[in-house]
């Protein structure tokens, strides 16, 4: 049959392998990292754990092999992801944001770009390589990434400006929310990869490039933001003063497009962010489960036994199922079409984000008020589950606008992802509701 869930003897492995390595290696850091007030301390609590993510091939399992990384496939990373997420989805935030910071390399840079920054990451003797993806800026007048393709000049849409000078660009502005950009000690990730406008009198549709920013690079600054949740995943402020970057680490298929990277990279983790969320259910799910097998109300027989209970955990257990099989059609799409799924990773992030989220406080409200004692795993699930929808391209800002200007499009075929046919995306179908009518 073309169509078979059953996972091959190696994805067997690769999964109990990722799940050996989260209930083992990084369970016993959580608790305290989640805990920790400092963001940039918390963060640093979790590098043992990434040191040994590094050397079991997860830190880099998305990058191709030719250059060291583990080369698996879409499908392949989710059924590891999945693991990493039922115990901690920031901490796989950061190996995703890793790749989302050097995968655009991959497709649009040079060879001698690829062999720079690719082989860099994966030939780390310590063991400690990070990477950076920095778009969003902070919330203003303007402000906020959300309306990035917008088809108006500077300020409108991304803010942060480049400017040719000789061999190099001279960066200026902020960015807001990007994540491990500032590395383990608040300086610097060993490199990010930065949007910035390299043309202001262009819209966002024709005026952003990607660059690759080196650690170490003056002019830079790094401010550490607390969050609610996915604490473990450290995301900060950065300010540009004058900050000069090669010319040479200009990604050279992005001059001028980096909007389809953006479009591009948040298509594939959205599958990503999915499968974070099928994560955070399953442990509320199995939680709930346990504590319904057990706990009485007062009752002759446990709660399991009661109707409510066994249809609200058999609604939530039919929704972690249904959310787990679309991130996989999800990723299967992407492996096909040249990681293309602009649409499919877009409805794929919304719809397992936000039936998830739900389906963490229904498992809440099953075990009742004894879900709000910290002992438990429920408040923290929460705060995770709550941060899904929002973040990497949240759902009412860059995932539905995206999907809408597919479907908007007049040669959009509603058949498409059913028959897998490749759905193209293209500048023409951007900037949909980006300039209010």
């Amino acid at each position: 049959m073309a169509i078979d869930f059953t996972l091959t003897d190696a994805q067997r492995r690769l999964r109990d392998d990722a799940r050996e390595f989260a209930t083992q290696v990084l369970a016993p850091v959580v608790r305290q990292a989640d805990e920790e007030p400092d963001p940039l301390r918390a963060f640093q609590l979790t590098r043992p754990a990434y040191v040994e993510a590094y050397k079991q091939g997860i830190a880099f399992c998305m990058l191709p092999g030719e250059y060291g990384g583990g080369g698996l496939s879409n499908v392949d990373v989710l059924i590891a992801g999945e693991e990493l997420c039922a115990v901690d989805p920031g901490f796989a935030c950061t190996v995703l944001v890793n790749g989302l910071g050097l995968m655009p390399v991959w497709y649009w840079g040079s060879d001698e770009q690829k062999d720079r920054f690719l082989r860099a990451a994966t030939s780390d003797p310590a063991c400690e390589y990070l990477v950076g993806y920095a778009v969003s800026e902070p919330a203003g007048s303007p402000g906020g990434t959300a309306n990035f393709d917008a088809p108006l000049a500077h300020p409108v849409g991304i803010g942060v400006t480049a400017r040719r000078d000789g061999d190099e660009y001279v960066l200026n502005g902020r960015k807001f929310w990007p994540c491990n950009v500032a590395g383990w000690d608040g300086r610097g990730a060993d490199v990010s990869i930065v949007i910035a406008r390299t043309d202001t009198g262009k819209g966002g549709t024709e005026g952003l490039s990607a660059f690759m920013l080196e650690r170490g690079t003056p002019g830079v600054e790094y401010r550490l933001i607390s969050k609610i949740g996915h604490r473990l995943a450290p995301n900060a402020e950065i300010v540009f003063t004058d900050a000069r970057v090669p010319a040479a680490n200009l990604v050279e298929g992005t001059r001028g497009n980096g909007d389809l990277l953006i479009n591009r990279n948040f298509a594939w983790s959205g599958p990503v962010a999915g499968i974070a969320a099928v994560g955070v259910a399953r442990s509320a799910y199995e939680a709930a489960l346990d504590f319904a097998r057990t706990y009485t109300a007062g009752g002759p027989r446990p709660i399991i036994h009661y109707q409510n209970v066994g249809y609200v955990l058999g609604d939530v257990a039919a929704r972690i199922e249904m959310c787990r099989y679309f991130c996989w059609k999800a990723a299967h799409y992407l492996d096909r079409h040249d990681y293309h799924g602009e649409l499919i990773g877009a409805m794929c992030k919304i719809q397992c984000t936000e039936l998830l989220f739900d389906a963490v406080y229904k498992c809440m409200q099953v075990v009742g008020v004894n879900s709000v004692d910290r002992t438990r795993p429920f408040e923290k699930l929460l705060r995770e589950a709550a941060v899904l929808p929002l973040y990497d391209a949240g759902n009412f800002g860059m995932q539905r606008r995206r999907v809408h200007g597919i479907l908007a499009h007049p040669g959009f075929d509603p058949r498409a992802l059913a028959d897998d046919e490749f759905v193209a995306f293209d500048k023409t179908m951007e900037t949909i509701d980006t300039v209010p009518a």
